[in-house]
């Protein structure tokens, strides 16, 4: 990683959304520090596509939900900038990681709830908070929603409050961010081919049909619909964009 480019870290960066968002971020120029939980194997695979679009990449295994790791995770990131920039700072973080939940309200377990809320809240907000000193002034943080949080589905009740906690924290974090010139805004995807969520809208048909029933461009969202988005948020492009949420899902529910 030289030390012109600019570095962005992803987690969950190993396949879906993060993937697709890592490519992206490639294309713009930016290399990438790229974290999966079990499948290495992908993640090498995603590290190896961004080399052979001529930028560097690495990647890191990381469970988001274990806080007490976040340090040493930190510090592999920063020791491996270090030596490969000169420098152990990155510009764009993408708090991306996550897992679904859908059961309905009355069934949902407290060991669930506490499941979602590590990954989804406090994993984000420690995350973020460890990586700050690392982060370049006038750098970037992007944090990945959900359409979830404005269009209500049954079966969505803690995700989607929890992925609101997190819409509500980016406008904290651009504003206390601010004399740093670190951007900070939300991507929220509408419902989305992928494996996430055990792939429930690429695989049920039924689904499926009734979200691009509602969706004013007629079709699921695909991963390729996200990434650049993500990227466009890392870019000067960018810069006036802040404290903000794109919902990005051709219009579903209008």
């Amino acid at each position: 990683m030289s030390t012109q480019n600019k570095i962005a870290l992803i987690t969950g960066g190993s396949r879906g959304l993060g993937k697709n968002s890592a490519i992206a971020l490639a294309k713009k120029g930016i290399d990438v520090v790229l974290t999966y939980n079990t499948n290495k194997e992908e993640a090498d695979k995603v590290v190896s596509e961004i080399e052979s679009l001529g930028r560097k990449a690495f990647a890191l295994q990381l469970n988001t939900s274990d806080t007490k790791n976040f340090d040493d995770f930190i510090n592999k990131v920063t020791a491996h900038l270090k030596e490969k920039t000169g420098s152990p700072n990155f510009d764009f973080l993408i708090n991306n990681a996550g897992i679904g939940l859908y059961q309905p309200f009355e069934d949902v377990t407290e060991e669930q709830m506490d499941e979602i809320y590590n990954i989804h809240y406090k994993g984000v907000f420690f995350l973020t908070q460890k990586a700050l000193p690392f982060l370049n002034t006038g750098g970037g943080i992007v944090n990945i929603s959900s359409g979830l949080t404005r269009i209500t589905m049954p079966g969505s009740s803690v995700y989607g409050s929890l992925k609101a906690a997190v819409e509500t924290l980016t406008r904290y974090l651009a504003k206390e961010l601010g004399p740093r010139k670190i951007r900070v805004n939300v991507v929220a995807p509408g419902a989305i081919e992928t494996d996430f969520g055990g792939g429930r809208v690429k695989d049920n048909k039924e689904l499926n049909a009734q979200i691009a029933g509602f969706t004013a461009l007629g079709r699921v969202g695909l991963p390729d619909d996200i990434g650049g988005v993500v990227a466009f948020l890392c870019s000067d492009e960018s810069y006036w964009i802040n404290g903000q949420k794109i919902e990005v899902s051709g219009g579903q529910a209008l």
